[in-house]
């Protein structure tokens, strides 16, 4: 059984985050409500969340403010936000809330369709992250399990490692097709944060791989020397 992604929604008012319920219930991930920032940074100590869905205008601390907050914390600096607003005042407003670290920045209303593939995109993206992650760490496991072992053991640690590679490969190929997608539909700041996030998180499992590679020091005495 797949594990669910989970969606952090903060809003103040309980209309909206039933509105935000209803238009995401079809990506039949879980939903979880916040109604104000210091609720939606208590529920992100315990919780790892696929994107937050986050409202600027709210009571005390606002959405700017909230975010600022998220992005300082080691464990939740990554986590793609979405900035939602009734207001508009502008591209400096819009600007603030690139600056604040969000991948978007929508108006309301909002068309539904689109916030739902947005969102989606992020949700893919993170189970692919997990997977991989998972992927790593077993054969990581896999790699200390067999590095005394010889005669044909030796050589399955290399074949998982290739698997891997390939996996990761694939979700590279499609991270860069989706950085062209977004650069034909708009140049503006969300498509740009976008790619960065993404680059960065790629890069990231990609050295991580690397780093199990014989003659780099993770997977070094593991696997024999190729001569």
């Amino acid at each position: 059984m797949v594990q669910k992604a989970k969606i952090l929604l903060v809003d103040d008012r309980p209309e909206n985050l039933l509105a935000l319920e209803a238009i995401l219930s079809a990506l039949d991930q879980t939903l979880v409500r916040a109604s104000s920032g210091e609720e939606a940074l208590k529920a992100l100590l315990t919780d790892d969340f696929a994107v937050i869905l986050l409202d600027v205008q709210m009571p005390g601390m606002d959405g700017f403010e909230t975010a600022a907050h998220i992005k300082r914390r080691e464990r939740t600096r990554d986590i793609p936000i979405i900035f939602l607003t009734a207001i508009n005042h502008g591209p400096h407003h819009t600007f603030r809330g690139y600056a604040a670290g969000a991948v978007d920045y929508i108006s309301k209303p909002f068309d539904p369709w689109v916030l739902r593939a947005k969102v989606s995109v992020f949700v893919e993206l993170y189970m692919k992250n997990c997977k991989l992650r998972e992927q790593a760490a077993l054969l990581r496991l896999q790699l200390e399990g067999d590095g005394h072992a010889g005669g044909e053991r030796e050589k399955e640690p290399a074949g998982l490692l290739a698997e891997l590679s390939a996996r990761l490969a694939a979700v590279e190929e499609q991270a860069e097709a989706l950085s062209k997608q977004l650069d034909d539909e708009s140049a503006d700041a969300a498509a740009v944060a976008t790619a960065a996030h993404l680059e960065r998180k790629l890069t990231g499992l990609r050295r991580a791989l690397d780093a199990l590679e014989p003659g780099t020091g993770g997977g070094a005495g593991v696997l024999p020397a190729q001569g």
